[in-house]
């Protein structure tokens, strides 16, 4: 990913806040046959290794976990984005010499992915991802709920896989590049947006 300073996150915490935000990653790998990408959500354990690790499971049928790897796999996170209109610099007033952008929150995760077929470990893995997304709700439902047979002939029809991080590109481009004054306009035009995600972002622009 390319990492002008300004928009680099060196911050381990702040990137894992940016992949633990992030409700779906695409996991991508080098093959011989060509790159393979899966949308998939994974799990981030902060603990495991100097960078974190990432679990989380595809489909059997995928033939993505059958074509050996080249290399590093690599695992895309994204935050909220937005587009930026020039009409809400403050310097287009003085000068016009501005043009469109997007900001935009990103991760890339690299490091060698591990496919695993282990009955324990994928229910393990199943059981987190889902206690993970259920937390929020009232009534949450447990992986336990389901009868122990039904979920152990579920668990065949899956793969999952371990991640260790190697190396982290993380980049948060809102708007830091531009002067306070545009920056507020970019606040003030997203803020007044219908898109919840435009006012998302809206809220991640730096005024200083």
């Amino acid at each position: 990913m390319y990492l002008p300073p300004h928009f680099k996150i060196d911050e381990l915490a702040a990137i894992h806040a940016a992949m633990q935000g992030s409700r779906l990653a695409t996991l991508v790998t080098a093959t011989t046959d060509g790159l393979i990408g899966t949308p998939l959500p994974l799990i981030l354990d902060p603990r495991e290794g100097d960078y974190g690790t990432l679990y989380g499971h595809v489909a059997r049928p995928n033939p993505q976990w059958k074509l050996p790897p080249t290399g590093e796999a690599m695992a895309i996170f994204t935050g909220p984005d937005a587009y930026v209109t020039p009409s809400w610099y403050a310097t287009k007033a003085e000068h016009g010499k501005v043009v469109p952008t997007w900001n935009y929150l990103a991760v890339h995760a690299y490091g060698a992915v591990e496919f695993f077929e282990d009955a324990d470990r994928l229910l393990d893995v199943v059981t987190r991802l889902t206690d993970l997304h259920e937390r929020s709700r009232a009534e949450a439902w447990q992986v336990s709920d389901a009868p122990a047979d039904f979920i152990r002939a579920q668990l065949r029809g899956i793969v999952g896989l371990k991640m260790p991080i190697t190396r982290l590109d993380a980049k948060k481009k809102m708007s830091q590049n531009r002067k306070a004054e545009d920056r507020a306009g970019v606040i003030a035009g997203l803020g007044a947006s219908d898109d919840p995600v435009d006012r998302e972002v809206a809220a991640m622009i730096p005024m200083e």
